[in-house]
């Protein structure tokens, strides 16, 4: 007896039949997935299979790769590239109603007696031939604004920290959906066989206070095959959770036991035609090789000095954002499609100047150091480089506002990002606010703008793209309200 059922990767009307052995298998292969995740410590390692879907890109892509910058905990557009020079003369005056308008506030400045006007306490000046402004906390950086597309206007709904680092991953508030690095990974396929096609790294940080925290979802393949999910990558002990064999465990002894699991494997596969069986035999084998491939790709001693002295001191602290950045280069030269380096500590609801100063100096360098090796080695023309977190900050002060300090809290109205690299449009600033950094005044793009447009760097229409689930052909984009590619920063 056979039952029709619509394959989940079509987006069109194909059918394909399924045994109710196979249907009944199938019905259960989500407890399975988890299952072979526990036995790798987590689905992070279940990524990097090769080939992508068939008719992808749908056109001539520029980019191949990236690596996301996220500064988690939301800098403060005002004191890093907004610069908002009119501000200097109201310090502590009271943000009028008319610019405030009915924006949401969070329930930490919702009872605030008033809203007093904060001025960034820091200096900007203008750098490259574009003449970019930038803020004094990043001198590194701004040597290098001819090769970034700074986007001013972007925004979005959420308003706290865990569904707005979850939305600008993925698409959606809500967890338990793709994010940007697994739909790129289930599209375009792996680009080597012995590392992952999506790799995520969380770097140390200075500033201890109000520190977000971190979970999986983030970097979570949601209703995608298990395969796509971002792997966890460590600065310290082992880089990979469980990859390192036990004790008394030699080379031999494990490929002896891999090939007797693999047997039984394919007997399973072959009897029931479950294919996610096939996938867990692909991923025992990845497993495997990573365990000669990750320790190479982490031992960095033979770079050269002229490289590491890009990075900064700091690069050779494993862990740093620095170190991470260098390893993010080696990572793409060696295939990886995906990196996305998290940097936490950027929530400063108190003392920001300090906090941001702090911040600033763990990743302003290695910033800087990234692009330009990327450049040098003629890497950066296809390899798209985004920095950027969740949402803005408050033009008014959180808290008592004083001359050389001030806290802002969360602001999702508009905020600030950057991309480099991979037909992103060098020296370009996209977008406006007003004179507060509270409204957008031209040229907005929202988070879902946003992914059209990475989404269309690397060759994918982001309307055609999609997979079915739930009865929907789901998007990255999602389907509530219409994407659209940001043309302005396209080369």
């Amino acid at each position: 007896m056979t039952q029709k059922a619509r394959h989940p990767h079509c987006s069109g009307g194909d059918e394909f039949l399924l045994t109710r052995r196979e249907l009944l298998a199938q019905a259960g292969r989500g407890i399975g997935s988890v299952a072979v995740a526990s036995m790798f410590g987590g689905a992070s390692l279940l990524a990097g299979a090769p080939g992508g879907l068939p008719n992808l890109p749908h056109f001539r892509p520029k980019a191949r790769r990236a690596i996301w910058l996220f500064p988690a905990g939301a800098p403060s557009q005002l004191d890093t590239w907004d610069y908002k020079p009119k501000l200097r003369g109201m310090f502590g005056k009271e943000l009028p109603p008319s610019v405030r308008g009915d924006q949401r506030l969070t329930t930490m400045t919702a009872k605030q007696k008033g809203f007093p006007v904060a001025p960034s306490l820091f200096r900007f000046s203008q750098h490259g031939q574009s003449g970019m402004w930038v803020s004094e906390l990043f001198p590194h950086t701004a040597r290098i604004v001819d090769r970034i597309a700074l986007v001013k206007s972007l925004h979005t709904e959420a308003i706290n920290h865990e569904p707005a680092t979850i939305a600008v991953n993925s698409g959606n508030q809500l967890p338990g959906r793709p994010c940007l690095g697994s739909w790129l990974s289930y599209g375009l396929g792996s680009l080597n066989e012995n590392l992952p096609t999506f790799v995520v790294m969380t770097s140390s940080y200075t500033n201890k206070s109000n520190v977000q925290a971190l979970s999986a979802r983030m970097w979570g393949s949601g209703f995608i095959p298990a395969r796509h999910a971002g792997v966890s990558v460590r600065g310290a002990g082992d880089p990979v959770l469980y990859l390192s064999d036990p004790d008394g465990v030699d080379r031999e002894t494990r490929r002896r036991m891999l090939d007797g699991v693999q047997a039984l494997n394919e007997r399973h596969a072959d009897t029931i035609g479950d294919p996610d069986t096939d996938t867990r035999i692909a991923q025992y084998e990845m497993a495997f090789r990573m365990q000669a491939s990750v320790p190479e790709l982490t031992d960095v001693r033979g770079e050269p000095e002229s490289v590491l002295g890009l990075y900064g001191e700091d690069v050779r602290r494993p862990g740093t954002f620095a170190a991470n950045c260098l390893l993010a280069r080696r990572m793409i030269e060696r295939g990886v499609r995906f990196v996305q380096i998290y940097h936490r500590g950027w929530d400063s609801h108190t003392n920001l100047p300090h906090q941001h100063r702090l911040q600033a100096r763990d990743t302003d360098q290695g910033t800087f150091g990234l692009i330009t090796d990327l450049a040098q080695r003629g890497l950066l023309e296809d390899t798209l480089v985004i920095w950027g977190g969740e949402f803005g900050r408050t033009v008014y002060s959180q808290g008592t506002l004083k001359e050389d300090n001030y806290g802002r809290d969360h602001h999702p109205r508009c905020y600030s990002m950057w991309m480099a690299g991979g037909g992103a449009k060098a020296g370009t600033v996209f977008g406006e606010t007003d004179d507060f950094s509270y409204n957008i005044t031209k040229d907005p793009v929202h988070q879902r703008d946003l992914h059209a447009t990475i989404l269309n760097l690397f060759g994918l229409d982001h309307n055609a793209f999609t997979f079915r689930h739930q009865g929907l052909d789901q998007k990255l984009v999602g389907v509530e309200a219409p994407a659209h590619v940001v043309q302005g920063l396209l080369a």
